[in-house]
């Protein structure tokens, strides 16, 4: 049957310093593998030599984790070309290619082992590299491949010593005997059978020792198949799948001995080979307890040389933690089937990446066969096994315990792990032992929630100096099986597991200093799985899951790192349920009343952004809490909030949210609503009517009374009448007395703010001046006062009636409307004002103008001053009387002349800048 191929390197393009190819011809959890040289010339090539013509069935690449060829092809010979042997010429025959992933989905974490299946025989094989995936760590643009296994059975045997030579060769790469009955698929009953202890991933993440002890058991258990002796056969079967685990976890000690060597840390490699010596003694002790292994099976092998590791914190200098799932093996039934059926590999193993253990290893991707005819020979694909990259758990630091020992299914106990259960949480196991995760999976629900608060129990009692390391893996084991319970559907474990999460984060975090990483590690595995949870159809889940993650918002070790609020301002999607949506929103309300938007993650734009699209979605609730958040926002930061939303026009409010929204503000603001607004005019329209038809009947009154009167003293007394209205005019005009004013300030007739002079300005005659001709004054459109244009402004905001309808723009400095102010700022069209020493401010056209009292009048009453001072416009068309136009005299003394005739409470003076309100 099928079975592990021995192989040398026979040569290659060449290698970095310390990558040799020949690392290749060894298969162990510390190999380095072979790297190419740096900015080295594409394909590079490597030849193998086989240990025999052979049949090759299957081959299998683990790539490099971010040195990553694009493409490898692959070439067969029965012997070496001329290049290499003189006169023995052969061409290498090509037999296909197979791509590999560029591995940014991982960034660049994880290893890719590729598993192809070829039907080729020869004894050389050639593998062709082309150029590299570019990625950010690579920087040298090098290929590398970690190992390389090919599987195969022999071609021919020749002569009986030629079958001698070759056993010993492969006994010495393999450790076993290839000849013997017990691997020739007697326990399948077919010759193709590929063992699991063959595979790539068998020796790659176990250690050396043990991966030779577990294939002597397995000889063992084919040779009691054969006798029939089944108690034993599956004795030594549970012992197999135990010793994979303890060859799994020696296997990433050693790594971690490794790095501490390259790191020159000493003391930490002592205490990592001290520990995998306590473990091994007791898988040892155990194992002799049963009669499984003797002195002979332990016996050591001489350890592999010491390899450079390189670490640091990126991924290009990362080796990938040794942990790889573990999956159900094939029934009988399927290991039967003939070999050239599509079908998975009996057992796929994928590259672990050093991520978090709660990803569950995805599934592998179905084996296929196919024959391409339209595409010539030389240019098809292979078919190939794509093992996806899998996660796992850092390395567990805690000693062997033989209670983890697999148990029986006892009553009062929860069920054993299956398979599939084991390799997804076998890091947690190493951590947190297998009693404590088979409960955390068990199928009853009382299991799983005594294993989680037996976990809190557990954590919680943790002395304060046990060291970080340890700490760490607790923690992230705990994490683990958290994100799993959070998913239940069973309240009672739901709770459990909230619990337990509040205690990680606020005692046990804090107990042991671990840092802010750690906190952070545990909401971000979390708060994904406790959002989705949210929008469970029960609702007592979904309160319990909103309040929870309000609740850890809040804590002071949560709320500096910023982390929940960016979850919930990311935009809803369209496909979402109804009760997710409304969720995430009552959540976001609350949480901004609680945290704000001052350096808690939430600010104005993400919250605006994500709440003016919340207005679009389907279910009106959300569309409501969305118009509750812009309000609230806009209570916090006004004229901000104007930017994210369209105009306040008519055409906007067509829509009732926004119609909502902005009556809001207005309501905020302190101003009457459109609604508002609409039911005063109509008040005010009909109470102006009811005056208007009350004044209309009370003069129609008047008018018949006085017709009466007028009609009767016509028919009794017209002509005495007529010459006492005549006396009565006449007497009327006599006794009307002439002002009495002294008569020198009637000389003056002059103008004190525009200058302009004539003998019509009499008391009476100024009045109407000031309050229709003067070109320097103006009346106020709000109280309807005469008032300086240069004062307009400040009158405005200090002095109207109407003041408090008023606002100052920062930019040009004028009075505008607290209503228009937003969208007035917001627009940002208005022309800025300078500083008053530097220049005037006209508030009718807008304009700068050159500082100082006369510049005034240039400016208001010059041809080529103000074009929006509607008096200068009424003067131009004015025709002057001869003699009479315009002087101007100094304001000084004129001022004082004609100032006390003005008779005005308020005294209006050219420099006091108060308002003249016409009687």
């Amino acid at each position: 049957m099928p079975h592990k191929i021995g192989f040398v390197v026979v040569s290659s393009s060449g290698h970095e310093d310390g990558f040799s190819a020949r690392e290749l011809m060894t298969h162990a959890p510390t190999v380095s593998g072979w790297r190419s040289p740096r900015f080295c010339q594409f394909p590079q090539e490597i030849v193998l030599q086989m240990v025999e013509r052979c049949r090759i069935r299957k081959l299998q690449l683990l790539a490099h984790q971010y040195m990553i060829p694009s493409k490898v092809e692959f070439y067969v010979s029965e012997s070496l070309p001329e290049y290499f042997v003189p006169y023995q010429a052969e061409r290498f025959r090509r037999l296909g290619y197979v791509s590999l992933c560029d591995n940014e989905k991982t960034g660049c974490r994880a290893r890719e082992l590729k598993s192809v299946y070829v039907d080729a025989v020869g004894q050389f094989l050639k593998l062709t590299f082309h150029e590299n995936h570019l990625n950010k760590y690579n920087i040298y643009n090098q290929v590398a491949l970690v190992a390389v296994n090919i599987i195969g059975d022999p071609a021919d045997f020749g002569d009986e010593s030629n079958i001698t030579s070759r056993e010993k060769l492969i006994d010495h790469y393999l450790g076993h005997n290839t000849e013997d009955p017990a691997l020739e698929g007697t326990c399948t009953g077919k010759s193709d059978y590929i063992s699991p202890l063959d595979d790539l991933a068998f020796d790659m993440y176990q250690d050396p020792e043990v991966a030779q002890i577990i294939r002597k058991l397995d000889e063992r258990k084919r040779e009691a198949v054969q006798k029939e002796r089944y108690d034993y056969a599956k004795k030594l079967k549970q012992a197999i799948a135990d010793l994979q685990k303890v060859g799994e976890r020696l296997g990433r000690y050693e790594v971690e001995k490794r790095c501490a060597v390259e790191k020159e840390d000493y003391d930490r490699a002592k205490e990592k080979q001290q520990q995998m010596e306590r473990f091994r003694s007791q898988v040892y002790e155990q194992l002799r307890l049963h009669s499984l292994v003797d002195a002979e099976l332990v016996r050591r092998p001489p350890d592999l040389p010491l390899q450079p590791l390189v670490h640091s914190g990126s991924p290009r200098h990362q080796q990938p933690a040794l942990s790889r799932p573990r999956e159900d093996r094939a029934p009988e039934s399927l290991r039967a089937e003939p070999f050239l059926q599509e079908k998975p590999p009996a057992r796929p193993l994928g590259p672990p990446q050093p991520a978090t253990a709660d990803q569950a290893p995805p599934a592998a991707d179905p084996h296929f066969r196919t024959h391409l005819q339209a595409v010539p020979y030389d240019e098809r694909p292979l078919p190939a096994t794509r093992k996806q990259p899998v996660a796992a758990l850092e390395p567990a630091k805690s000693d062997w315990d033989s209670s983890e020992a697999p148990r029986g299914a006892a009553t009062g106990e929860p069920e054993p792990l299956a398979e599939k259960a084991l390799g997804e949480a076998s890091a947690a196991v190493d951590v947190l032992g297998e009693a404590l995760v088979a409960g955390a999976y068990s199928k009853t629900w009382s299991y799983r929630e005594d294993a989680l608060l037996a976990l809190c129990k557990q954590l919680m009692q943790m002395p304060a100096g046990a060291p970080k390391e340890e700490l760490k893996n607790v923690l992230r084991a705990s994490i683990f099986l958290v994100r799993r319970a959070v998913r239940d559907l069973v309240t009672p474990v739901f709770q459990a597991s909230l619990k337990l999460l509040k205690m990680i984060i606020t005692q046990y975090i804090p107990k042991h200093k671990l840092s802010k990483l750690e906190t952070a590690h545990c909401v971000e595995r979390t708060i994904p799985v406790l959002l989705t949870r949210t929008g469970d159809s029960s609702a007592r889940l979904r309160v319990i899951a909103s309040n929870f993650i309000q609740e850890m918002a809040l804590f002071k070790e949560v709320r500096s790192l910023q982390i929940i609020p960016p979850y919930l301002v990311q935009p809803l999607k369209a496909n979402s349920s109804a009760h997710l949506a409304m969720s995430q929103m009552d959540l976001l309300a609350r949480l901004l009343r609680d945290l704000g938007t001052g350096n808690t993650g939430f600010t104005v734009d993400n919250v605006m952004k994500f709440s003016v699209s919340a207005l679009e979605h389907r279910v009106y609730e959300v569309r409501e809490t969305a118009v509750r958040i812009i309000l609230d926002m806009y209570k916090q930061h006004r004229a901000f909030i104007l930017e994210y939303l369209p105009p306040d026009d008519n055409t906007t409010r067509k829509n009732v949210l926004y119609k909502t929204i902005f009556d809001g503000f207005a309501k905020i603001d302190g101003r009457p609503t459109d609604a508002d607004t609409k039911a005063q005019k109509k008040a005010a329209t009909e109470e102006a009517e009811k005056r208007k038809k009350e004044e209309i009947k009370a003069l129609q009154g008047q008018l018949a009374v006085l017709s009466e009167i007028q009609a009767g003293v016509q028919e009794t007394a017209g002509p005495a009448l007529e010459a006492d209205s005549q006396d009565m005019e006449g007497g009327k005009a006599a006794a009307r007395p002439a002002p009495e004013v002294p008569a020198a300030h009637y000389l003056d007739n002059l103008c004190i703010f525009c200058g302009e002079r004539s003998e019509s300005f009499t008391e009476e005659g100024l009045d109407l001046h000031y309050w229709k001709q003067c070109l320097m004054l103006t009346r106020c459109t709000c109280c309807r006062q005469v008032v300086e244009i240069s004062s307009l402004t400040e009158h405005l905001l200090t002095e109207c009636d109407k003041k408090d309808g008023f606002g100052k723009c920062y930019r040009c400095n004028e009075a505008v409307l607290k209503e228009e102010l937003p969208r007035h700022i917001k627009a940002k069209d208005c022309n800025p004002a300078k500083p008053e020493k530097l220049a005037n401010r006209c508030p009718l056209c807008h304009e700068n103008f050159s500082p100082g009292e006369e510049a005034w009048k240039a400016h208001l009453m010059g041809p080529a001053g103000c074009t929006m001072n509607l008096r200068k416009t009424h003067v131009l068309h004015k025709a002057l009387p001869p003699g009479k136009g315009p002087a101007t005299t100094k304001s000084g003394t004129s001022a004082s002349k004609v100032g006390s005739k003005i008779p005005t409470p308020k005294g209006l003076s050219k420099s006091s800048g108060r308002t003249y309100t016409k009687r």
